[in-house]
């Protein structure tokens, strides 16, 4: 990974006052090495306690008397409050300071996983409902602080390389999406509900020591820059958009899919994590290479958010499958879908962050960590409302239209972001061009200007 100091050529979001990141040599700075561990740490620890719910607390929260509409919000809360919390964060990220944030991120969200795991001693019904509210809620915005913090460190400490490091990251991210739900599973089934909370927690809650030895402070002042001048930004919206439609997809995989594999194929709960595997899986694997092919060569940026999002697309329409394909449902082809699916979801996630920060610094954004909270805010922000709306949408639709039409329903989100993403680039390649041969042409008419004798 090359740490040079020089700065950052157009579209990578390089940041002249890096900091650590003036590396004369292509070796990381100690510095460096430690705010990956931090992050690493971060993104393995809080993955896995978000993601062991998947196999199990749908069956369990059904046997408590809620819903599927009710388990849908229950997922979908988290991403509510995360959004919130997220542009709150990102906002004030240098008043609060951005090693504080992490490490308070990350008690947080130990501490109320832990407390997750004795919410099945509450009564059936509303009390049970409410608490399982009230602790999601609360473990948001302490996921929303650390990951806030965490990708503007990143994008500090490594201005020249951040697509790459964010998506070398995303292993971890998905080590913890791939580990959680089997493991969450297997520890379900054999000691109870209790055991997989308590242990995740506990996990997290053990990296903080770490964290707080290790990871650097980064000062800064306010920026001039606001939330509300960033999301006007045409191009900034359209990535937003792109990410709304893609963590909506995830999103509503996490209410509904568990339940369509015991109901169509009788997998215990155990097996059923291990369905998760194939998307966490493939999207660990690609994400490093589509983070390094974004750094190094960044027009691919534009063909990887339009046509992940369009092979997305086709995945969900394959999930089911959806009844018009006359398509048999079979577990070895939902397994393949969701694997091709993890590649394309790399393909468009990772060079969202990149093309963003690169679109504010072109606009005028100062750089520095300001700007960089500004941007990790509304990319977290961003997340968290396609995770609310697709378990809401996902819980819903599965109970009126079955899983097939409602993964082919929620497929249409990606199909819609990627041709706005195709159009626009279409339509700012034409202006490039116009403006260029608008300036040959002035320039043409100055050097024939300068060529005619003067007149007497």
């Amino acid at each position: 990974m090359d740490a040079a100091g020089s700065r950052a050529p157009a579209g990578t979001g390089g940041d002249s006052s890096g900091g650590s990141s003036r590396e004369t040599s292509g070796r990381l700075s100690r510095e460096q090495i430690y705010v990956l561990v931090s992050a690493a740490s971060m993104n393995l620890g809080c993955m896995m306690a978000y993601s062991i719910l998947g196999p199990f607390f749908p069956k369990e929260a059904e046997k408590k008397g809620a819903s599927n509409t009710m388990i849908g919000m229950i997922f979908g809360c988290y991403a509510l409050f995360e959004l919130l919390a997220s542009l709150v964060f990102g906002k004030y990220l240098v008043q609060i300071g951005a090693k504080f944030m992490f490490i308070a991120g990350m008690f947080i969200s130990g501490g109320v996983t832990i407390l997750f795991g004795v919410l099945d001693q509450l009564p059936e019904g509303p009390i049970f409902i409410v608490m399982c509210f009230l602790v999601r809620i609360v473990d948001a915005i302490g996921f929303g602080a650390a990951i806030t913090a965490s990708s503007s460190i990143l994008a500090k400490a490594f201005p020249n390389n951040v697509a790459t490091v964010l998506g070398s990251l995303e292993v971890f991210s998905g080590l913890g999406l791939i580990a959680g739900p089997p493991l969450g599973g297997f520890l379900y089934q054999s000691f109870g509900y209790e055991v997989p909370f308590i242990l995740l927690g506990c996990i997290v809650l053990l990296m903080i020591p770490l964290n707080l030895w290790i990871l650097p402070s980064y000062e800064s002042d306010p920026g001039e820059h606001s939330f509300w001048k960033l999301v006007t930004l045409p191009k900034v919206c359209l990535i937003a958009f792109v990410i709304i439609s893609l963590s909506s997809c995830f999103g509503f995989l996490d209410p509904t899919l568990s339940l369509f594999v015991l109901e169509k194929f009788n997998l215990p709960a155990g097996y059923v994590g291990l369905v998760f595997l194939g998307l966490a899986l493939s999207y660990t694997i690609s994400s490093p290479l589509f983070g390094l092919l974004s750094d190094r060569m960044p027009n691919l940026r534009k063909w990887f958010l339009v046509f992940g999002n369009l092979i997305t697309a086709a995945c969900y329409l394959l999930l089911g499958p959806v009844p018009i394909l006359h398509i048999k449902s079979q577990l070895w082809l939902l397994v393949l879908v969701l694997v091709v699916n993890g590649f394309s979801a790399g393909m468009s996630i990772i060079p969202t962050f990149p093309e963003m920060l690169s679109c504010a610094y072109e606009n005028g954004f100062e750089e520095g960590i300001s700007t960089l909270g500004l941007i990790s805010g509304l990319v977290s922000a961003m997340w968290s409302v396609g995770a609310f709306m697709g378990p809401m949408l996902g819980g819903f639709l599965y109970e009126k239209i079955g899983f097939e039409w409602a993964a082919a329903l929620q497929g249409l989100w990606a199909l819609i972001s990627g041709l706005a993403m195709g159009l626009f680039y279409l339509w700012e390649h034409s202006k490039t061009r116009r403006r260029s041969k608008a300036q040959n042409l002035i320039g043409t008419e100055e050097e024939q200007t300068a060529l005619l004798p003067n007149e007497t």
